[in-house]
């Protein structure tokens, strides 16, 4: 044989070998990364105003709104365009959830915490648009690869307030705390409550014994913000930390956003405190001529301070470890609060979703954006 042919024969054997060694690296990379750990269990805030029929959908003078949903306004098509996310500004149909929540799974979100309205009257809430989300969520097929629980958007237009409100909203939410996907914390159902104020040690008590009676070991309620222990409240957290929220509309570092977070983060023993985090925000989609006063917002976010963020809760965890939850639980404002500006899906602007993949790679230790396009 020649010297040439041997020297042939010698590189395409070197370069099988390469071959080689490089799929066992890859696939081994693979099983690595389908095997890693979670840091934290990641929850995200999932808001429906992405539903229902726009009140100025018969307007001819706003053709915007024709197949809008509830919350869309004129300024997020006309100046927000990039909020959009790519299945459109609905998620009102089951093949969109489905979507969402490979999505989520595929990308370190454990769990979606639904916001949820009270009203006086069943029909009220069976009919509230803001709810799809909840109900194509437990009709989704793949809704075993997440969890999920209850934010209870306690607000202006939908306080519960009596004690009778409290005891038969319980009743409403039973099958809900009772389905085998419904979060837990120190092996009750979490509830997270928005306005803490309206509570009361009867109402909260009611609640309790609803879930005693049906056969579960109680409840973790927590307050988003302060919520004293002595009217019931066994958790804290947060939904949204906004510094100037009535400041007028101005462009503040998102660092300042950060930062405000991270001076809310305390906890005890006896209530232990679920850090949150903020992806963005910035309202200006819903300021009108008309609102009162604008908000600051934080223009100047990125992937990868978003990224610090959240390591940064998560390093707060590890220090704290009897100020939070053993299940290391980590809220995220906010799946699609796409009308404020917090918002995790993917978008016309962010059709990878760079941020998405930012949360994936900390929580799962990988510390790497991809620049491949999500599974869709």
């Amino acid at each position: 044989m020649c010297t040439a042919q041997r020297w042939i024969r010698v590189f395409l054997a070197a370069a099988v070998c390469l071959v080689a060694a490089g799929s066992a690296w890859w696939v081994r990379g693979a099983e690595a990364d389908q095997s890693a750990k979670p840091r934290a269990l990641v929850g995200a805030y999932y808001f429906d105003g992405w539903a229902g029929r726009h009140r100025l959908a018969d307007d001819p003078n706003e053709p915007w709104a024709k197949d809008a949903p509830t919350h869309l306004t004129r300024r997020m098509v006309e100046e927000f365009a990039d909020r959009k996310p790519l299945w459109g500004w609905r998620d009102d149909r089951l093949e969109v959830m489905e979507r969402q929540i490979d999505l989520a799974a595929d990308h370190a979100v454990g769990f979606f915490a639904f916001c949820w309205y009270w009203h006086p009257k069943q029909e009220q809430i069976d009919n509230d648009p803001k709810h799809t989300g909840l109900r194509l969520f437990l009709q989704a097929k793949n809704n075993h690869r997440m969890q999920f629980c209850l934010l209870v958007a306690n607000h202006a237009g939908y306080l519960i307030t009596t004690p009778e409100n409290w005891r038969k909203a319980a009743q409403l939410w039973l099958p809900y705390w009772k389905h085998p996907r419904y979060l837990r914390v120190g092996g009750r159902p979490l509830l997270i409550i928005f306005n803490p104020a309206d509570g009361n040690p009867e109402g909260l008590a009611a609640m309790q014994e609803v879930a005693k009676e049906a056969g579960l070991p109680g409840l973790a309620i927590a307050a988003c913000g302060a919520g004293d222990p002595k009217i019931g409240y066994t958790h804290r957290t947060y939904y949204a930390i906004v510094p100037g929220y009535s400041a007028g509309s101005q462009a503040r570092p998102y660092q300042e956003l950060i930062a405000a977070h991270q001076k809310a983060w305390h906890g005890s023993p006896d209530q232990p405190f679920i850090p949150q985090v903020a992806v963005g925000w910035d309202k200006r989609p819903w300021e009108t001529p008309n609102s009162p006063r604008g908000s600051w917002y934080f223009p100047d976010r990125t992937p990868e301070a978003f990224g610090q963020f959240l390591e940064s809760a998560i390093q707060w965890m590890d220090k704290n470890p009897d100020k939070t939850t053993a299940e290391r639980l980590l809220l995220v404002y906010a799946w699609n609060e796409l009308g404020e500006g917090g918002y995790l899906v993917p978008t016309a602007g962010d059709p990878t979703a760079k941020y998405l993949q930012t949360l994936r790679s900390v929580v799962l230790g990988q510390h790497t954006i991809q620049e491949t396009a999500p599974r869709r």
